[in-house]
């Protein structure tokens, strides 16, 4: 259920402040919560925010703060620098940079992109993977195309460009090295310098490696590759050494990793699943399997596991909130197509 700026005062004057004079005398704080991105289908994708508490939601936070400025097409990631937030929209070449807690509109950047993904910052600089152009007969080096994107945040414009020669998609950055799986096309981590803007040496991990997480010195990585055992590969950044926890197949198509307080979740179909970080073996025995139609988003955080439903991209679907022992403490009518989620 949206909420008027009057009924949210009525849930707390905390959530309010006195803005710059720039901006409205009352505006919505969203803080103390969690945003959830909605990728939308051929429309427009949106953000949703619930407080901690659940007692204040918000369905659509981008249009409350900015009316009828348009977040752009298949909304992909957010990531966030101090104050500020920046919400990829793949569909439509843009990236909008908003106050992290009113969510006004501050800039769009809306060049040198082409199919924006996944961002993180380093140093004043965002750095953002475009899947550019994909492999067709006709497009043959659509597989090579992809490139990192260097974003000056003092001024929100593009400045240059890496190239990968390879598929980049999901990245962490660490000790100023950009981590970036290819998902698709090859069995390699990409890793990028970022003082020198140049590739170094991939690390051989296996193929379909698409979820990225890092935590104290180790990237923990989760291949499903089609038609054989998914993985979680373990780098330990040190010496880029490599060990392994391969499931059974009982576990085949794993799908999406967080690390959260020394253990790894991870989902297989609408399953999630958790081991300590020093495990040697997966676990089968589900924490929770709820009934969706696709989990299509997931995060783990403040003793939390966060799912979303993508439903039919068509109407409005559903995100759900369990304690980390599997119950359910709230379901949220979102946005379509609910892709990840986000803390403030």
């Amino acid at each position: 259920m949206k909420l008027s700026k009057l009924l949210l005062m009525a849930f707390s004057v905390s959530l309010f402040v006195s803005c710059s004079s720039d901006d409205d005398n009352d505006q919505v704080e969203y803080k103390n919560g969690f945003l959830i991105l909605n990728e939308g289908s051929a429309g427009q994708g949106s953000v949703s925010f619930s407080s901690n508490d659940f007692n204040v939601f918000e369905k659509d936070v981008y249009t409350a703060a900015n009316g009828s400025d348009l977040l752009g097409k298949y909304a992909q990631n957010i990531f966030f620098d101090g104050d500020r937030a920046y919400i990829i929209a793949g569909g439509s070449n843009v990236i909008n940079v908003v106050n992290k807690y009113t969510f006004k509109l501050i800039a769009k950047i809306d060049t040198g992109l082409a199919n924006p993904r996944y961002g993180v910052v380093k140093d004043g600089k965002a750095y953002v993977t475009n899947a550019n152009t994909y492999f067709s007969v006709s497009n043959p080096n659509g597989n090579t195309d992809d490139y990192v994107a260097v974003i000056n945040l003092a001024t929100n414009t593009y400045e240059s460009k890496i190239n990968l020669n390879a598929t980049g998609n999901r990245l962490v950055e660490k000790n100023g090295k950009l981590y970036i799986t290819e998902p698709y096309n090859s069995d390699k981590l990409l890793v990028v310098n970022i003082a020198t803007k140049a590739l170094e040496t991939p690390v051989a991990i296996g193929s379909s490696a698409d979820g990225i997480e890092e935590d104290n010195g180790t990237l923990y990585i989760l291949r499903g590759p089609y038609g054989d055992r998914s993985e979680i590969v373990k780098v330990k950044l040190a010496d880029n050494s490599i060990s392994r926890i391969t499931f059974p197949e009982s576990l085949d198509g794993a799908a999406f990793l967080d690390v959260y307080e020394n253990k790894i979740y991870y989902t297989v179909g609408n399953s999630v699943y958790a081991i300590g970080t020093s495990a040697t073996e997966a676990s089968t025995t589900a924490i929770v399997t709820p009934s969706l139609g696709y989990l299509y988003g997931f995060a783990v955080n403040n003793n939390r596991i966060y799912i979303a439903d993508s439903g039919d991209f068509k109407a409005d679907s559903k995100a759900y909130i369990y304690s980390l022992t599997g119950s359910l403490q709230k379901e949220l009518t979102v946005g379509v197509g609910p892709n990840g989620f986000y803390f403030n």
